[in-house]
């Protein structure tokens, strides 16, 4: 299957005019300086050699940005593989194989080798088969489930060595406003650019969600946008392998006629290629001819953010952009997807209208909020989403009922370590009374689970303030500056 230049594929010319988030260009990145040609790994490849090769299939990358990439499974050999066994999370939950990362590697000198020399070898001779993704449900904010697959360590070995050497080839092309499971990108980086085109000539927000992305993902089109830049044919087999692996459900095997498995180590990247081509240069030609006034975008996987200087512009925009999808498969999610008028001007002229303020929107685990700082100028609030701080804090509650009987100093250190990882990601500027909050709740249920150790207990007000103070919980703190601050640091 071939993409169509038309609709399918739009190739943008890196100039100044791609701009579509502030201070951030296409990539931002500078360019290797000499030739660096990739080779082929010899049969005694080192490890050494191994991560050489990848950091020269980066400086290919980007030296020749169109050129296909003809022979890259050829050099999954044993070093790699073992260097991507070793990136694994090593306490993370096995697969229907049932094997863990610690038995897979028992005895590292000896048997992890023997393991990896015929996996390299099954893989070359096209008889390694990926294993169904174990499903697993996890709890949204909204009382809905998100499916998970889990991958077989073996499969999530070599997913990770194919990953190693993908990622450097697609990075070189992906765009700038790109931001979901990217290197040296994060959340907070996408939490920043929005809240800097927010503060510029904005006046409306379309923030848009695709129902069911990861399951509804067409597989002629993730094939087809594989090969525009992979023609090593034998690993886009392999790559669409996983895609087929199907799934195991409550003991059932289910086949999957589309979508990746949410969770596996390809997949997020698997996805950046397919939104890419779908939406991320389409946008960029679409702003290029259509808009009329100031555009921009943020985008974290599938969930993503248009801001606009003129209503007409967030309009049209939601109206092609449905129809885009529709050509891929996909659909907007009807109640995540509205447009809004949001920005510098929006509370004042929907007061000259007789409206109410502004309406807010969630992004990314925060609830944004068009507010006045306390000298009376436009100030974007940022704030924990109810939604995810209530499904957070019903998830602790049964997990201090499972801990309940557990010691008390025990308790303290993992309530310890929660509080501080909430505190990491929430902590920023505007959000403190909202972290206030989410102490002031996680205390209450520790006391109440404690309470409940013994029908004989009777916690008062006094013996609360004694056991507070042997036990103190962390207390608020923001982590990270405004968005300014760190833009003029980058």
């Amino acid at each position: 299957m071939t993409v169509e230049k038309s609709d399918e594929v739009i190739v943008p010319k890196r100039s100044a005019k791609t701009r579509v988030t502030p201070v951030e260009s296409m990539e931002g990145r500078t360019e290797a300086e000499g030739k660096s040609a990739a080779r082929n790994a010899s049969s005694t490849q080192s490890e050494t050699e191994a991560l050489t090769f990848l950091q020269r299939i980066g400086e290919k990358a980007k030296q020749k940005p169109e050129e296909k990439w003809t022979n890259l499974l050829s050099h999954m050999k044993v070093p790699l593989l073992k260097e991507a066994y070793q990136r694994l999370r090593r306490n993370a939950a096995a697969g229907v194989d049932e094997v863990t990362w610690h038995e897979y590697g028992e005895r590292l000198d000896e048997r992890l080798d023997e393991r990896l020399f015929d996996l390299e070898s099954r893989v070359h001779r096209g008889s390694y088969h990926p294993q169904p993704v174990r499903r697993v449900l996890i709890p949204k904010g909204d009382g809905k489930t998100r499916p998970l697959g889990i991958p077989a360590l073996e499969d999530k070995i070599v997913q990770q060595a194919a990953r190693m050497m993908l990622e450097p080839i697609l990075e070189a092309e992906f765009i700038g406003f790109s931001y979901g499971f990217r290197p040296k990108k994060s959340a907070h980086d996408a939490l920043d650019a929005l809240a800097e085109a927010i503060h510029r000539k904005v006046s409306w927000v379309l923030d848009a969600d695709i129902e069911a992305f990861f399951d509804t993902i067409d597989h002629r089109h993730l094939q087809a946008f594989l090969e525009h830049r992979i023609g090593d044919t034998r690993l886009v087999r392999l790559l669409m392998k996983w895609a087929k692996a199907g799934v195991m459900e409550e003991g059932k095997l289910r086949k999957t006629q589309a979508g990746t498995p949410q969770g596996g180590i390809i997949s997020p990247l698997l996805a950046n290629l397919y939104l890419h081509y779908v939406f991320d240069l389409w946008v960029l030609s679409w702003r290029k001819k259509h808009a009329s006034g100031e555009m921009y975008v943020v985008r974290y996987a599938d969930d993503f953010v248009m801001a606009f200087q003129r209503e007409q512009d967030a309009m049209a925009m939601r109206k092609a952009l449905a129809e885009r999808l529709a050509h891929f498969g996909l659909k907007l999610h009807p109640e995540k997807t509205r447009v809004i008028e949001f920005g510098r001007f929006a509370r004042e002229s929907r007061e000259r209208r007789g409206l109410p303020k502004p309406e807010t929107f969630d992004f990314l685990g925060f609830t944004h909020v068009a507010g006045i700082s306390r000298e009376g100028k436009f100030q974007l609030k940022r704030r924990s989403s109810r939604k995810k701080r209530r499904a957070k804090l019903a998830r602790l509650k049964e997990e201090c009922d499972r801990r309940r009987h557990f010691r008390v100093v025990e308790q303290h250190r993992w309530l310890s370590l929660v509080l501080n990882g909430h505190y990491r990601y929430y902590g920023v500027p505007t959000n403190f009374e909202a972290l206030a909050q989410f102490r002031y709740h996680v205390r209450r249920i520790w006391h109440r689970a404690l309470a409940r150790r013994s029908q004989r207990a009777r916690w008062t007000a006094a013996r609360r303030r004694i056991f507070d103070q042997r036990f103190p919980l962390p207390t608020p703190r923001i982590h990270h500056p405004w968005p300014d601050a760190r833009f003029a640091l980058r």
